[in-house]
């Protein structure tokens, strides 16, 4: 009885069923319709009376159809569906019901630095050159131009856009699904904006009753934990700090990291990082000159406001071993609990395990590769840390460092420079012409794709990794 109940089944799920959509005939089996799921339009269709002789009709594109209907049926989108914009096919997929199918034949593969290739540049209508963004774990990203701020899906599709009342927008920080706190070098205080409802929700400023040298503070670095903002400010008098700001209320709930003087040690943080693994808050400065680059990298427990540990290249506390090799930049690896740094003279990549801190933690990458090795003195570099990979770019190049499996019972704490050598290895993402477009000036993971801006160029470069299997994306 059981294989005869299997049979019925297997006869019923093969039926053919046919559809009359705007006027073109299909016929199709029901287990290609019900594969669209139990909520979707076709799902419901494939119930109708077996006996009816005539077709189901549905007033809509048929040419459209055919590409949603080849999706159900292979699971990827046919060539056909070039044809289409991006827009046209999430419409009728939402209409059928299926636009989760859609989503995921459309979705870049995978990210990994090492296959990944420019796949797409989005460049806002009005004021194109881009002042910040910040990208989406969805692989969508909102970007700040002028004092505007334009939102990108999961698809690229343009989704709205937000005027502020800032004049230009300097830094951007997600805190909610559809809360930006955004900072501007030239107008005072830290600003929240709800995307979906294109308004102002709220405005945090840095004052202090007591010291009249407080006033018209402005943003420099935004960086968001679960429940609190953290944002640094400073003023023309070179006094600056450290706000959390609670996210329920945005109201002010601590103050530290108050400093003042023009001193590299002194500078307002440019980058900040949350840690939720250690709840410590991770804040970086570097200013280059004729003599070099200097700064520091602190962190600190908002709790007590104090710092638990510090380095200041050059000289100070936490000295490097390679003194007059101070780092470019800085940037923190998240999930693996590592500081990156890559230095002004050699051109070095240099990691520290954060749970190991000591005076000079550093363990420096090194390169077996001869016609990789010459790297140099640094410009313009910008250090990014995304899903364990280390993305580097050098004036226009970019490059990644790649973890490679370690040796069974190494401990990081005794690891020397020859060492590292098993922890990462470095490849070229771009090509030769990716890397004449211009200067980069950020880099930003979202999803599986890599966000890229550069200096006085229009728009934001989207990598993606390419796809397995010889597939090939056609939007």
């Amino acid at each position: 009885m059981e294989e005869e109940s299997t049979s019925v089944e297997s006869n019923t799920a093969n039926e053919r069923i046919k559809l009359n959509v705007g006027g073109k005939y299909f016929e199709t089996t029901l287990s290609t319709l019900r594969s669209g799921g139990p909520d979707s339009l076709l799902y419901a269709l494939s119930n109708r009376r077996s006996a009816d002789p005539n077709p189901v009709f549905i007033d809509r594109d048929p040419e459209i159809f055919s590409v949603l209907l080849s999706l159900l049926r292979t699971s990827h989108l046919p060539s056909t569906a070039r044809r289409f914009s991006k827009q046209e096919l999430a419409d009728e997929a939402l209409f059928y019901g299926i636009d989760a199918h859609l989503r995921a034949a459309t979705a870049p593969p995978p990210f990994n630095g090492i296959d990944a290739a420019l796949a797409a540049s989005i460049r806002p209508a009005s004021e194109g050159l881009p002042s910040s963004f910040a990208a989406a774990d969805s692989g969508g990203v909102w970007i700040a131009h002028g004092g505007q701020i334009s939102g990108y899906d999961s698809s690229l599709t343009h989704s709205g856009t937000v005027r502020t009342h800032l004049d230009e927008i300097d830094s951007i920080c997600r805190v909610w699904p559809e809360i930006a706190a955004v900072g501007s070098l030239s107008d005072a205080g830290l600003h929240f904006y709800n995307f979906s409802g294109s308004r102002h929700v709220g405005s945090v400023h840095w004052t202090d009753p007591l010291d009249p040298r407080i006033f018209k503070a402005h943003v420099n670095a935004i960086t968001a934990s679960e429940n609190s903002v953290f944002a640094s400010f400073d003023c023309p008098h070179r006094e600056n700090c450290i706000l959390e700001v609670d996210k329920s209320n945005l109201r002010i709930v601590n103050q530290f990291a108050r400093q003042s003087g023009n001193q590299a040690k002194n500078m307002v943080p440019a980058k900040l990082t949350w840690i939720p693994a250690t709840g410590v808050l991770v804040g970086s400065a570097v200013t280059g000159g004729a003599f070099g680059f200097s700064g520091y990298v602190r962190l600190w427990d908002p709790r007590s406001g104090e710092v638990v540990w510090e380095t200041n290249e050059p000289g100070g506390s936490g000295r490097s071993s390679r003194f007059g090799d101070s780092f470019a930049d800085v940037e923190v690896d998240v999930e693996g609990l590592l500081l990156f740094k890559l230095c002004s003279k050699s051109g070095d990549l240099a990691m520290a395990d954060m749970r190991f801190l000591k005076d000079d933690p550093w363990i420096y990458l090194k390169e077996k590769n001869a016609s990789l090795v010459s790297c140099g003195e640094v410009g313009n570099s910008v250090v990014h840390c995304y899903r364990r990979q280390v993305f580097v770019s050098r004036d226009g190049g970019l490059e990644v460092w790649s973890r490679v499996e370690q040796r069974e019972n190494v401990d990081t704490r005794s690891e020397n420079e020859s060492d590292a050598e098993g922890f990462y290895r470095r490849n070229f993402v771009d090509k030769r012409e990716d890397s004449e477009r211009g200067i980069i000036k950020k880099i930003e993971g979202g999803g599986d794709r890599l966000f890229v801006s550069r200096e006085d160029v229009e728009g934001i470069e989207v990598w993606e990794s390419s796809r397995s299997a010889g597939a090939i994306s056609v939007l």
